[in-house]
């Protein structure tokens, strides 16, 4: 086994400089590991307090059993709440609450993705053309497949929001939400659509 060393004085400082830019991963743990604290010195405890109350950025936290399991067969369609908000947010928070009713529908269910995504387009583009500006996109929440291999649902409930964010329907949505519950929950969407 290797015999430990202790740090040159050129090392020493130059892992000091190093430590006093690095952000911990555990607010109120030490920059230095116990082993590297009996061979080196301390951090000065003014560098230690600006490191431990810097600004973390934040990460994603996930749990067990949230929407994320593919074993479960949940759904891995595209986070539409985390979307940006482009519309009114007051009228954004009626729309999710089921408070305004949808100007018109389309019902994609049965429908191939080859059959729907040129009925989506024709519906939505005449929907924008007539002057209406919430619509209900139907697509059905998908079969639940009990294969060895775990895989996503509804084959249009994953492929409409691609399909409208993608041009020429990108430039006609304002917003995309998933509907109410008593407008179909996780099987539909509303669509809020752009002014001519």
């Amino acid at each position: 086994m290797a015999r430990r060393r202790t740090l040159r004085p050129d090392e020493l400082e130059l892992w000091q400089a190093v430590a006093r830019t690095a952000r911990p991963l555990h607010a109120g743990r030490s920059l230095l590991s116990r082993s590297e604290d009996s061979a080196a010195t301390e951090v000065p405890a003014a560098a230690m307090e600006e490191v431990k109350h810097s600004a973390r950025p934040a990460l994603p936290h996930f749990r067990l059993g949230e929407k994320m399991s593919l074993a479960r067969g949940h759904d891995l369609a595209p986070t539409l709440a985390q979307a940006p908000l482009r519309m009114d947010a007051k009228t954004h928070g009626r729309m999710t609450r089921g408070k305004l009713v949808p100007d018109a529908r389309i019902d994609l269910h049965g429908m191939t993705l080859a059959e729907a995504h040129p009925e989506l387009i024709r519906f939505l583009l005449n929907a924008q053309e007539d002057g209406l500006r919430l619509v209900l996109v139907i697509t059905g929440k998908g079969r639940a497949m009990h294969d060895p291999i775990p895989r996503p649902t509804g084959a249009l409930r994953h492929q409409v929001p691609h399909w409208l964010r993608l041009p020429p329907l990108s430039h006609a949505v304002l917003q995309v939400a998933e509907a109410h519950l008593k407008h179909g929950g996780a099987g539909a969407f509303y669509v809020y659509l752009r002014r001519r």
